[in-house]
């Protein structure tokens, strides 16, 4: 059986990449696909390997020193009802390269049985290095069963070394505990930028901590939040500085129907030249915002879309 045409063709699995990767074909570089927990079809290149553990679940993903301007993909689809799936991958990424990595899950759950995602990922990021990490999660399915999503991040940045993060969740996830957590080195840089919707009586919780522990060391971190109908949203932001740093954190929310938002701020200063700030706004939409697009014609649920996909981008 040729995995790989499967997956293109079949009209689930192929909707599913494109969610979660925007994936219409098999991408160019490096890549390894998991779908209903096994591996199902993988590309390495000359600068990027990807081999599979042999202790437990998962990937080592190795980048060579110097690599410029190559991309990973390294989407997890999930077709069936009642799975839970884990898995451990390791990003290993040499000195001075640069790269955009694209991962994620998506899960279709047509049954009344859960389905589950735990996905725990590791990098180490090497000196004067430059990642970009792209997250997206995403569920569906007419049946009764949850979806479930709960990615962890460790992150280590060496000296000089930047990462940017991006995480979106927009639809379908009835459960997410979001677990991110950075040592960020002398003359690093990390920056984190969350997207978030909930419906119903979804739940999320989104965890940061980081600890800017070398010199000239910093972090921006923005989770941004539309909070639906019944559903929770819990923005827990840690930040430590232990040497001369400046970190920023910012949590902007918007409560609709009986949505509620929960933001927990922590900074600690360790070190007398550590520079933290935290910022968190919650609440509904602005009336004048909903009455100024509503003289152009929308109607006010046309005008909400509006001003929430502003929001979101």
């Amino acid at each position: 059986m040729d995995k790989k045409k499967d997956l293109i063709k079949d009209k689930i699995y192929s909707n599913l990449l494109k969610e979660v990767a925007g994936l219409y074909e098999m991408p160019m570089g490096a890549f390894n696909i998991r779908a209903d927990g096994e591996g199902v079809e993988r590309q390495t290149t000359a600068n990027i390997d990807i081999v599979t553990k042999t202790d437990q679940p998962g990937i080592d993903i190795r980048v060579k020193p110097g690599t410029q301007n190559e991309s990973i993909h390294i989407p997890v689809v999930i077709g069936r009802t009642g799975l839970s799936d884990l898995v451990y991958n390791d990003f290993y990424i040499g000195e001075g390269a640069d790269v955009t990595i694209v991962a994620g899950c998506a899960i279709h759950n047509p049954g009344n049985e859960d389905s589950e995602h735990d996905g725990i990922h590791r990098f180490f990021v090497g000196e004067n290095a430059r990642v970009r990490y792209v997250e997206k999660h995403y569920g569906e399915g007419g049946g009764e069963g949850k979806n479930i999503l709960n990615p962890t991040t460790v992150i280590e940045l060496a000296r000089g070394s930047t990462m940017e993060m991006d995480s979106v969740q927009i639809q379908g996830v009835y459960s997410t505990r979001r677990d991110t957590r950075a040592v960020v080195g002398d003359g690093a840089t990390l920056i984190i930028t969350e997207k978030i919707m909930t419906s119903g009586d979804q739940e999320a919780e989104t965890i940061f901590d980081v600890k800017l522990d070398g010199e000239d060391s910093r972090t921006h971190v923005v989770s941004r939040a539309v909070v639906k109908d019944d559903s929770v949203q819990t923005f827990i932001s840690r930040i430590e500085g232990n040497n001369k740093s400046r970190g920023h954190s910012e949590c902007d929310a918007i409560l609709m129907g009986n949505g509620r938002a929960i933001a927990i701020p922590e900074v600690t200063a360790n070190h007398l030249d550590a520079e933290l700030i935290h910022e968190a706004v919650i609440g509904k939409i602005a009336g004048e915002q909903l009455t100024k697009l509503m003289t152009l014609g929308l109607s006010e649920e046309e005008a909400e879309a509006q001003i929430i996909s502003g929001f979101m981008k």
